[in-house]
């Protein structure tokens, strides 16, 4: 049996974040990392589009505003000092139509009430910067940045183990004891871990290592594929700026947009569709348990009733190159059919509740010596050590 004073299961970037977290405050302190994967950040960390978020979205004052703005500075700091590349390249909020514009004003007051710098940008100014753009106007978010968030995870790692942290990888919980003086941890290959303290920050998997604890979730997380396209190489210099169209605020997800990678190569996308398979990226992915699971659960029916009209719309533009493209020529009219190559997907964790409400905040279940992290919303990656912060300022509280 390996004892230990905390346990963390986990190895996307909001888990190495509270390991290393933990470390800063107790450079003494014994830490177990748990990861299933043969290696970090394989899910949603490592499919997400790389874009290190200045917050302008946010609700003004909200905690996700806070944290983004105070992720993106710690990313961009941690960045630095482990030699790890980005950009910070700036972001294009084009509106296209009349509605849009209407929208963008809104987005102004947000980013005013959130401190963002921010310019507006007329229609000819934008053909001047963006010659391959077209829009009523546009917002320019400077500060937005692209980074590759698996290499932060790597880099994690390695100062993780540098300071003594036990990282487990290939490991999976397979089952969770808690008792009046820690948790046992039993592991799928027969070791047995013993921990004054668990944290479960489990991705899309979350709900079920807090059902698997003991916990009484009564939310489920439910999977949906962010669909895009690669730009080829000879179109990658097709936009200096990531180019975002203006969010609806009736759906959850953003739009189709233009991201540049830090490698380079620029993306179109994502779209926001039902997955029938948490962890399955390929096109037509279906793992007959997670549907089982999802349709068994009320709440998901509730949710894909009172949203059919946008799922349906996604679906078609899933299953449609050409309507897929003609989102993206809304404000890119030079993309041809051609130019949508080597398809890619991730997958967002959403947690949905028994009412069928989407969770947009955060969701921890705990216990006297557990704390699950449950939902911790977009954009995850950008706020990973600010929420870590959270984290351990939550397990201390207990502790």
């Amino acid at each position: 049996m390996t004892s230990t004073q905390y346990c963390i299961i986990g190895g996307g970037i909001v888990g190495l974040a509270t390991a290393l977290e933990l470390t800063e405050r107790d450079s003494g302190a014994r830490i177990v990392l748990m990861e299933k994967e043969g290696d970090y950040g394989l899910h949603q960390t490592g499919h997400n589009s790389g874009v290190i978020h200045a917050g302008i979205y946010y609700q003004p004052g909200s905690l996700k505003a806070r944290l983004c703005r105070e992720g993106a500075e710690a990313t961009k700091r941690f960045c630095t000092e482990s030699g790890i590349p980005f950009e910070t390249c700036g972001k294009l909020l084009v509106a296209t139509s009349a509605t849009e514009m209407e929208r963008m004003e809104a987005l102004v007051g947000r980013a005013e009430a959130n401190d963002i710098a921010f310019e507006r940008i007329s229609a000819e100014r934008l053909r001047d910067i963006e010659p391959a753009i077209s829009g009523l106007g546009a917002l320019l978010i400077r500060a937005t940045g692209i980074v590759d968030y698996r290499r932060i995870c790597l880099a994690m790692a390695e100062r993780l183990q540098a300071r003594g942290v036990v990282l487990m990888r290939n490991t999976r919980a397979s089952a969770i004891r808690e008792d009046e003086t820690g948790v046992t941890v039993t592991t799928d290959g027969g070791e047995t871990i013993r921990a004054a303290r668990l944290v479960a920050c489990a991705g899309l998997q979350s709900d079920r290592v807090a059902r698997l604890a003991g916990l009484d979730a009564t939310h489920q997380i439910v999977p949906f594929r962010g669909e895009y396209y690669t730009l080829p190489p000879e179109r990658s210099a097709i936009v200096k700026h990531l180019i975002y169209p203006i969010p609806d605020p009736d759906l959850p997800f953003l739009g189709i947009h233009l991201t540049r990678t830090i490698n380079g190569r620029v993306t179109v996308g994502p779209n926001a569709v039902l997955g029938f398979s948490r962890e399955g990226y390929a096109k037509g992915s279906v793992s007959p348990a997670d549907v089982a699971s999802m349709a068994g659960f009320g709440g998901f029916w509730t949710m894909a009733r009172r949203n059919m009209r946008s799922g349906l719309s996604e679906f078609r533009n899933s299953i449609s190159r050409r309507r897929y493209l003609e989102e993206c020529r809304k404000y890119c009219p030079s993309l041809t059919l051609d130019d949508l190559r080597e398809p890619g997907a991730g997958i967002r964790a959403q947690a949905i509740l028994a009412d069928g409400t989407l969770v947009h905040d955060f969701l921890f279940l705990d216990s006297p010596r557990m704390l699950h992290v449950c939902n911790a919303p977009s954009p995850a990656a950008t706020s990973a050590m600010p929420i870590a912060r959270m984290i351990v300022d939550k397990v201390a509280a207990v502790a």
